[in-house]
């Protein structure tokens, strides 16, 4: 990639970046949200016409690529934002498009045979048969690591490939990765994760505000320096320090059932960061999604200061005091095609109306005062949500949360896709929260997370709790064999 730049009105996303890959490496691309990371991998794929700048492939050059000719030659993207049509079968959605030797498509029965094998090599147990809107957002990604296998690519861009999997998984992935290398196909890998990068990759390129700093060989680096590249400024600490939560219990879990799990079991104090771990397919989403009132429980008690709620809907969550912030941010968690503001505003509209309508100056105000507050980086709150980054997307929908003014926060994998920089601003608005007297609960696959930012951990294992930690008892071991049953 040779001096790539990309302009749109009032922003510059790219400037001037040239970044070279070697075949069969693994090669590290990192950087803040807002970067502009996801605008140079859509520059290879062909998503994006560059301003400005070449492409060089195989030896050839080229002004721009076309996504299907990206495709034809071997280039291959898992996105963070999975793309995936969710009403057909994992075979169908596997074998889109792909065609047998003799260049017919593959027939059902050949497509699930074949999509049954590529699922045992992920040691994925799902049914080829299975709807992929049914799977949870891990097996989604593996559905997405194997469509790229069966088209033979020759460079595969993984952005963010580990940020909604287990530990367990992550070493089933970074199994794969060093398989496709032995295999001479170049692997770009955006992460956030830096420990990872050590354990896969063989150079690390940053960005910053779209442009290049430096690219480091791996073994000639270290975490500390690419944080200091990525943000600009020494960051040392990760997990801000945080004053105890209080003894009031503002949140009662009794013997609950449904949607999946079975007799859990909790109390949530008053400004408490109360951790759930578990490995996927546990039921820690299920479980949020009860108390939020967005799926039903079939018996036991959730109690708010000692009193029962009706919990029939998300309304009924919200009138209770309660906001969730999802994991999928893109399809649960904002209004993907709508302006920021819009968004932001969406969860308290009735407050900000007057006779039925809405008062746009105070609408304005709220967003920028949360714009301010969050850091979203944007150069105008009408944008649309969808050409935001992945971190300032999470940011909006923390935004339209606090907008409630609720007293109980759900984070659920609440740092997903988000940079080193981005975390700690999210940490420290958590503890500023909980110091507020608002209670968290803090769904986790980052272990590192978990431990970091919990005053206790509930961890579940196929939908039973099976155990509780407070932070004296912390350690990655107790709690990966608890999640896993043991």
């Amino acid at each position: 990639m040779k001096n790539i730049s990309k302009e749109y009105p009032g922003v510059k996303a790219l400037d001037n970046v040239s970044i070279s890959f070697e075949k069969g490496e693994v090669h590290a691309l990192v950087g803040e949200n807002g970067a502009g990371k996801s605008t140079f991998i859509k520059t290879i794929s062909g998503a994006i016409t560059p301003t400005s700048g070449t492409i060089e492939y195989e030896g050839k050059t080229y002004s721009r690529m076309e996504p299907a000719q990206a495709i034809e030659m071997g280039i291959a993207v898992v996105y963070q934002e999975l793309i995936q049509f969710e009403a057909m079968s994992v075979a169908d959605n596997i074998f889109m498009g792909v065609k047998d030797e003799n260049g017919l498509v593959l027939n059902d029965k050949e497509r699930q045979r074949r999509a049954a094998e590529l699922l045992k090599e992920f040691d994925c147990h799902v049914s080829p048969a299975e709807l992929v809107r049914n799977l949870s957002i891990a097996n989604r990604q593996i559905i997405e690591l194997t469509k790229a296998m069966v088209r033979n690519a020759k460079v595969i861009i993984m952005d963010e490939p580990t940020a909604a999997i287990t530990v367990s998984e992550q070493e089933k992935l970074f199994a794969l990765v060093d398989k496709l290398k032995a295999s001479q196909v170049t692997v770009i890998y955006i992460s956030h994760r830096l420990d990872e990068l050590f354990r896969i990759c063989d150079r690390v390129s940053i960005l910053r505000d779209g442009q290049y700093v430096a690219t480091k060989k791996i073994t000639e680096t270290s975490k500390q320096e690419l944080v200091n590249f990525m943000v600009g400024r020494e960051l040392s600490n990760t997990y801000p320090e945080k004053k105890p939560a209080q003894k009031e219990v503002v949140l009662s879990v009794k013997n609950v059932s449904g949607n999946g799990v079975r007799n859990i079991n909790f109390d949530l104090h008053k400004g408490e960061i109360l951790g759930f771990a578990g490995l996927v397919g546990a039921g820690r989403t299920e479980l949020m999604h009860l108390i939020f009132g967005a799926a039903h429980k079939e018996s036991g008690q959730i109690l708010f200061h000692g009193q029962e709620k009706r919990l029939n809907s998300p309304k009924d969550g919200m009138d209770a005091g309660v906001a969730l912030i999802p994991e999928d941010r893109k399809f649960q968690g904002c209004f993907i095609d709508k302006p920021i503001y819009w968004n932001v505003s969406i969860s308290t509209i009735d407050s900000l109306a007057k006779g039925g309508v809405v008062d746009t100056k105070a609408e304005m105000q709220l967003a920028e005062d949360y714009k301010k507050r969050l850091k979203i980086k944007t150069p105008f709150l009408r944008q649309l949500t969808s050409g935001l980054s992945g971190g300032n997307q999470q940011k909006v929908v923390i935004a339209k949360a606090l907008a409630a003014d609720p007293e109980i926060l759900i984070f659920d994998e609440p740092t997903r896709g988000i940079d080193i920089g981005a975390r700690y601003e999210i940490y420290l608005l958590m503890n500023e929260l909980a110091e507020q007297g608002k209670s968290i609960l803090m769904v986790s696959s980052d272990m590192e997370e978990l431990l970091g930012m919990s005053e206790r951990i509930i961890v579940l294992h196929e939908g039973e709790q099976t155990g509780e930690l407070t932070r004296e008892e912390f350690s990655q071991e107790k709690v990966l064999a608890l999640a896993s049953g043991l």
